[in-house]
């Protein structure tokens, strides 16, 4: 199936010069989330993974059927001031400027299985930060699943020692 018919495509937001890549089209479809969250959970549904991170916040949306398809838990990965309990918090790069993402200090368990999801993975500050969170807390990362890559900004080079999975790919900008 041809995903990138049906992702809009928004210039210049949320600035001058990006491309930015909209899933809300897919997501509004029932047809194509139901496609969409089957291929993303389907390598990883003899895995043993324990917990689904899911990165703030369009990864909410993947990630919490893609566990539940695999039979696993969710944590959330969310910028800093969002969560009520104690966290911590990893600073980084984006593409837009600086952030900081926290996650619950006793939201994963040294030893467990962590498959990290987001919707994007551009130049990979978000996604790094993630998983900088989950090997502080002890999680073994298995796999890191976005559905879309954009390689052309560097971020599946710099996470290229984690097994990364993409269900669609541009090139170029």
């Amino acid at each position: 199936m041809n995903l990138k018919f049906y992702i809009r495509e928004i210039p210049n937001w949320p600035k001058q010069g990006v491309n930015f890549k909209d899933i809300t089209t897919l997501l509004q479809n029932p047809r194509l989330f139901k496609y969409i969250v089957g291929k993303m959970a389907k390598s990883f549904k003899d895995q043993k993974i324990d917990k689904v991170a899911a990165i703030d916040a369009r990864g909410f949306l993947l990630a919490a059927p893609i566990a539940y398809k695999i039979g696993a838990g969710v944590c959330l990965i969310r910028k800093k001031g969002k969560l009520p309990y104690q966290t911590i918090e990893e600073r980084f790069e984006k593409e837009y400027g600086e952030d900081i993402l926290a996650i619950h200090k006793d939201t994963i368990k040294k030893g467990e299985r962590i498959l990290i999801v987001d919707d994007l993975l551009a130049t990979g500050g978000t996604a790094a930060a993630a998983t900088r969170l989950v090997e502080k807390l002890g999680g073994e990362i298995i796999a890191m699943s976005f559905l879309i890559d954009l390689p052309f900004l560097g971020g599946s080079k710099k996470l290229s020692k984690y097994k990364l999975e993409f269900l669609v790919t541009y090139d170029k900008e």
